[in-house]
C-alpha cells in the first residue's frame, strides 16, 4: 500500500506546472511579464518542459517587441562619445602594460622558485627535499602567471574590439 502510495504521490509531482503568462509593454517601453492579466497586456502561449519555454507558434522563445529610444532619454553627441572611446582606450592600453609588466615579474617569480627546491633539516644536520611543499609553491606561481596570461588576452581581445 505504501509502495503505491508513494508511486501515485511521485506521477503527481512529475507533472509539468502550467501558469499563463502575460507580456506587457508600457509607454516607456517598460516591459513586464506576470501571471496576472492587465489591460494591454497579451498572452504567451508557451509549451511546459522546456527551460524558458517555447512559443506554440514560433517554436522558439518570443522576442520581445523592439521599443524606440524615449524622447526625454539623454543623447551625446558624438564628440563627447569619442572622447570617451579614446578614454577608454587609454586605460585598457594603460591596464594592458600594468598587466604585462606584472605577467614578467610572475615569470620571473616561477623562474626563481623553480631554481630554489624546498628543503628541511633534521636534527642530525642531514637536509632532504620536501617535494609536497615545493609542488605547492610551483603551483601557486603556475597560477598566478596562468592569470596574468588570461588577463593580456582579455584585454587584447577588448582593445580589438573596440576599435
Amino acid at each position: 500500500m505504501k509502495k503505491a502510495l508513494f508511486a501515485m504521490c511521485a506521477a503527481l509531482l512529475s507533472l509539468p506546472a502550467q501558469a499563463e503568462i502575460y507580456k506587457h509593454v508600457d509607454a516607456e517601453g517598460h516591459v513586464t511579464y506576470s501571471n496576472v492579466p492587465m489591460k494591454g497586456a497579451t498572452r504567451l502561449n508557451l509549451e511546459p518542459g522546456s527551460p524558458g519555454g517555447k512559443s506554440s507558434s514560433s517554436g522558439s522563445r518570443p522576442r520581445s517587441a523592439s521599443v524606440p529610444t524615449p524622447a526625454g532619454f539623454p543623447k551625446v553627441d558624438q564628440e563627447t562619445q569619442k572622447q570617451r572611446d579614446d578614454k577608454r582606450q587609454d586605460i585598457l592600453a594603460t591596464e594592458l602594460a600594468n598587466e604585462r609588466k606584472a605577467l614578467d615579474e610572475a615569470k620571473k617569480n616561477l623562474t626563481e622558485g623553480q631554481e630554489n627546491p624546498e628543503v628541511y633539516r633534521t636534527k642530525d644536520g642531514r637536509t632532504f627535499r620536501n617535494v609536497a611543499k615545493y609542488d605547492e609553491k610551483i603551483q601557486k606561481l603556475q597560477e598566478d602567471v596562468n592569470l596574468h596570461q588570461k588577463n593580456i588576452e582579455l584585454l587584447e581581445k577588448e582593445l580589438g574590439n573596440s576599435k
